[in-house]
């Protein structure tokens, strides 16, 4: 075999598996949508209460629209709680709002007093005490869904083998900016998401849903014993699946909406994704440039080696074509995804500034973090 072969086979082996995980994940859909199908006349379903605890701050730009998606649930048991840090945060108003155009829907308003280095999670450990249900799910502020989302991400709860149920979700931009994050978000980090499962990933959760039985989170430490963490979402479902559960990713899709209007701030974004996932899986994070077709692109090209670099422009441009497109049904991704390896050099950057330092801006605020993925100094 020659050595360019050698070189390059990793990284086009690692978008071949990116291409059968998209392909893979929307035969799950086909088959779930068919049982769904099969299901509709029967006479009982696995419907638990359900507790939707939403933790916010300040506004996005579909926050209203969001909110109301989560209100008109088609599910029969189901409450909302908000919380917040500060009764004067601007999304209050929308959240006293929404109380009164759905009076049928049980929807609380949290003022946080918990003082945890994840504010996030301090809100969490609030909300806990006030939900009433056994399943709880939690998503973040700006999550707008259908009204069949609940019964998608509960249902898998019926297995008691499940601990942890999460969704693949796409990006709304509102900004030319957000509209580059956005794309990076449905080429790159979906693929790899999709990509995770079938290499023996078990710890995965994304702050899009977590839907998880409240019985098992206390097992686990409660939301106390995530408090520290910067990465939550990750940490809830590494807790979770140590209890000997799985993690399921689910095959709804969920929508968010970026509105980051600097590319600076999208770089910051980003770079802090990154250096949270290096703290938080350590030597794992080593291995990333191996999906940065673009890199390997370069190479090849740079090479003279002419099959590899064909082969990996077309299966990246497929697989970005195929997850952005189809899997997250977004028309923006499948028009752009040309633009991917463009991206990987891009990415391929925040990967190497990631190692620089382990600080991380997040709104307001500069956060040290250690090597274990905890917030151990905060400026503002």
């Amino acid at each position: 075999m020659r050595l360019s072969s050698l070189l390059f086979f990793p990284a086009i082996a690692y978008q071949s598996l990116a291409l059968f995980a998209g392909a893979r994940h929307l035969y799950k859909r086909r088959q779930v949508r068919r049982a769904q199908v099969s299901r509709t006349n029967a006479p009982q379903k696995f419907q638990p209460g359900v507790s939707v605890l939403k933790p916010v701050r300040g506004l996005d730009p579909n926050t209203y629209e969001a909110f109301v998606s989560q209100a008109k649930q088609d599910y029969p048991s189901f409450e909302i709680l908000f919380g917040v840090h500060d009764r004067s945060d601007p999304a209050v108003p929308v959240i006293q709002q929404l109380q009164r155009e759905f009076p049928e829907v049980a929807i609380r308003l949290v003022v946080s007093d918990s003082n945890a280095p994840n504010g996030k999670v301090g809100i969490l450990m609030d909300l806990a005490t006030h939900s009433r249900y056994p399943v709880w799910v939690v998503n973040d502020g700006d999550i707008k869904v259908t009204p069949d989302y609940l019964n998608a991400v509960v249902a898998p709860l019926q297995d008691d083998r499940i601990g942890v149920v999460t969704c693949p979700y796409r990006a709304e931009p509102h900004t030319l900016p957000a509209a580059w994050e956005a794309l990076g978000i449905a080429i790159d980090f979906m693929p790899s998401t999709l990509v995770a499962p079938l290499v023996g990933v078990r710890e995965f959760g994304l702050g899009s849903t977590l839907a998880f039985r409240s019985r098992d989170l206390e097992r686990a430490g409660g939301f106390r014993a995530l408090r520290e963490y910067l990465a939550d979402d990750y940490q809830l479902a590494k807790r979770i699946t140590g209890l000997g559960k799985r993690a399921l990713l689910s095959t709804y899709t969920v929508e968010t909406a970026l509105s980051e209007a600097s590319w600076s701030g999208v770089w910051q974004h980003q770079l802090r994704w990154g250096r949270t996932v290096r703290l938080s899986k350590g030597g794992g994070y080593l291995g990333l440039p191996l999906t940065h077709a673009g890199v390997w692109a370069v190479l090849a090209l740079a090479c003279g080696a002419s099959g590899a670099l064909t082969a990996l422009l077309t299966l990246r441009a497929l697989s970005g074509f195929l997850v952005g497109g189809f899997v997250l049904q977004s028309r923006f991704s499948m028009t752009f995804c040309w633009l991917a390896p463009v991206w990987d050099l891009y990415a391929f950057g925040v990967w190497v500034a990631s190692y620089f330092s382990q600080e991380v801006r997040w709104r307001d605020r500069v956060l040290t973090v250690d090597s274990q993925g905890r917030i151990r100094q905060c400026a503002r």
